[in-house]
């Protein structure tokens, strides 16, 4: 299948420290693919989730799976409600109006925080969009350009409009 988005950017702060660029190797994960393909072709029911959860990987994953997920020492995925309100329709960034653009791009527009770590989380060097705060089904994930070490203390959240998702048109 062909890769549903064909771009994605995402901007961390950390701290002092901004982390910021595109991401490499988006994949959609086998789990959506497949969602997508019997809820279009074969009229199969797909409830969209509720929350998109962001997780923070240590190890590569890929469109059969997470990577290592960061755990412990405070970990939580960040998360933001999916609404109108939440993601920017393709029309303009920060849109809160039904999607009528032709560029096929969203982004977050609220702030996506994750809990203050309690101890170092390591070299996170992947990220993934799921359905779920713990476990649930993988939806997204890419590489991130460069890696990032998350220390004990810092705060790490992707501000509004940093987190931009491209349809591949």
């Amino acid at each position: 299948m062909r890769k549903f988005f064909s771009h994605i950017s995402v901007a961390f702060l950390f701290a002092v420290a901004a982390f910021s660029g595109p991401a490499q190797a988006l994949s959609m994960s086998n789990y959506l693919e497949n969602k997508l393909v019997d809820y279009l072709f074969r009229a199969q029911t797909f409830a969209p989730p509720l929350t998109m959860h962001v997780g923070l990987f240590t190890s590569a994953c890929n469109d059969a799976g997470p990577g290592t997920e960061v755990s412990g020492a405070a970990y939580g995925r960040g998360s933001t409600t999916n609404a109108l309100a939440n993601w920017a329709g393709t029309q303009a960034a920060a849109s809160t109006l039904a999607s009528s653009g032709t560029g096929g791009t969203t982004s977050n527009n609220v702030v996506i925080t994750f809990p203050t770590p309690t101890a170092t989380w390591g070299a996170v060097t992947h990220m993934g969009i799921f359905d779920a705060a713990t476990a649930g089904n993988m939806m997204f994930c890419f590489a991130l350009t460069t890696a990032k070490t998350i220390n004990t203390g810092d705060t790490i959240t992707y501000p509004a409009g940093s987190l931009t998702l491209q349809i591949d048109n």
